[in-house]
């Protein structure tokens, strides 16, 4: 258990520092802007109860914020991607569930699987989180290009990173 805990709290220091420090200075001609931080809801193990999920991507979130002065963007953001991952985990769960002792990995249930279950939770997070920042619609394809160029990046940082971190 605290082996675990300071994993989690080790990875959050990481992805937060990797993000403000690197990532927030990456942005291509004002369309793409990668977002790797939310790495850290993906793959949070299967069994994390509601509450501590919903908490933990709060803190994630407002600690973004707090560095890139977006007051409650990322935060609200980051709270409804974790609201809907257990609603991906189960429409993606294998036919006898998920196995005890493995977690939402490409080592665990292959590419395909890890492409999806993540692609549709990083394109959650970029949608809401772009449409909440311009908050209007006469900006809607706009909007809509920043999010799907975005997401398509953030996705591959984190498929390149599942290669290149977990490895068998």
């Amino acid at each position: 258990m605290i082996k675990i805990l300071l994993r989690n709290i080790l990875r959050i220091i990481v992805l937060v520092s990797f993000q403000v420090f690197i990532l927030n200075n990456v942005q291509f001609s004002g369309y793409v802007n990668p977002y790797f931080y939310i790495l850290f809801i993906i793959l949070l193990p299967f069994e994390t109860p509601g509450w501590l999920l919903l908490s933990l991507s709060f803190v994630l979130g407002l600690s973004i914020d707090l560095f890139s002065n977006t007051p409650g963007l990322h935060a609200s953001a980051t709270v409804f991607m974790a609201f809907i991952r257990p609603a991906v985990l189960g429409y993606f769960a294998p036919r006898d569930g998920y196995m005890p002792g493995t977690f939402p990995r490409i080592y665990y249930y292959g590419f395909s699987w890890f492409f999806q279950y993540s692609a549709i939770l990083i394109l959650a997070h970029h949608f809401f989180l772009f449409y909440i920042e311009v908050f209007r619609f006469t900006d809607f394809f706009h909007t809509f290009t920043r999010a799907i160029l975005s997401s398509a990046f953030t996705l591959l940082l984190v498929l390149i990173s599942q290669y290149f971190i977990y490895r068998k």
